[in-house]
């Protein structure tokens, strides 16, 4: 299937309606296909009216409780695959502001608990000091203040207990020069002193390391149920689980190879020394 990138994420309605057509085409209740799913009648409702957007589990339990015959359950579990894959493109969420997209990450963070960052070529915001926040928006013409106030704001959730966060920073990551010397040694000393809290792991791979593959973006890991890839035109979303369990492989291979606690600390001293 050739998909543009702007369909993507934005296939929902017409796979609930689809959804809705196989269970009527099965002469099935809601309630008869909840019962064979094992879910409830109200989700089977709302997955119809496009409310809640189904897993690709979901969908095939779905498909199986209607019987569906196989050439319709793979047309409709590839409408359910786009449906479960989302472009946000970098153009579009300018043109939005990009103070909403940290509203949205915000609420991301706020419904999750587990937190898996890879940081390829730079430091995430939530790790970021104020002037490094200033400076990877440079760019971007405009005036970044409410961006920028709300990136501080956000980092605020690396102090709540209930959360827990691991950070995988490769040494390009730490050293990339985005800002000056003395600035970046600030920033560098900013992410040892990270390493502190409890529930945060924050590593880094130093370029000795082997990695076998080459990693080749920068992702992050909501829980179990989101991975987010970002890209220099913008950033693709995936709920599809095995999308998500390919990303949670990955980051296991790269975390064995980083150093945490006193060892990260050591090696971003030595980054933050030679700087000064």
């Amino acid at each position: 299937m050739s998909v543009e990138p702007e369909e993507l994420g934005q296939s929902g309605e017409e796979l609930a309606a689809l959804l809705k057509a196989v269970r009527k085409r099965s002469g099935l209740t809601g309630t008869r296909i909840a019962a064979r799913c094992t879910m409830s009648q109200s989700k089977i409702s709302r997955i119809e009216n496009g409310k809640v957007r189904p897993s690709l589990v979901d969908v095939e339990q779905f498909l199986r409780a209607c019987d569906a015959p196989p050439a319709l359950v793979a047309q409709v579990m590839a409408l359910a695959r786009l449906a479960n894959t989302e472009w946000q493109g970098a153009r579009g969420m300018r043109r939005k502001g990009l103070d909403k997209k940290q509203a949205e990450l915000a609420g991301l963070e706020a419904s999750s608990t587990e937190f898996r960052f890879f940081l390829l070529s730079m430091i995430t915001g939530l790790l970021s000091t104020p002037e490094y926040i200033r400076a990877s928006l440079a760019h971007i013409p405009g005036d970044h203040s409410k961006t920028i106030a709300r990136k501080l704001e956000r980092q605020q959730i690396l102090y709540d207990r209930s959360k827990r966060f691991t950070f995988l920073l490769t040494e390009q990551a730490v050293r990339w020069p985005l800002v000056g010397p003395d600035v970046l040694a600030v920033q560098t000393d900013h992410l040892a002193s990270l390493t502190h809290l409890p529930n945060v792991r924050l590593g880094v791979i130093p370029m000795a390391a082997p990695t076998g593959p080459a990693p080749l973006n920068t992702f992050t890991i909501y829980d179990d149920r989101i991975a987010t890839v970002e890209l220099s035109s913008g950033v693709m979303v995936f709920r599809d689980p095995r999308d998500v369990m390919g990303h949670l492989e990955e980051f296991g291979h790269l975390e064995a190879r980083a150093l945490f606690g006193q060892d990260a600390r050591t090696f971003l001293g030595k980054c933050a020394d030679a700087l000064r």
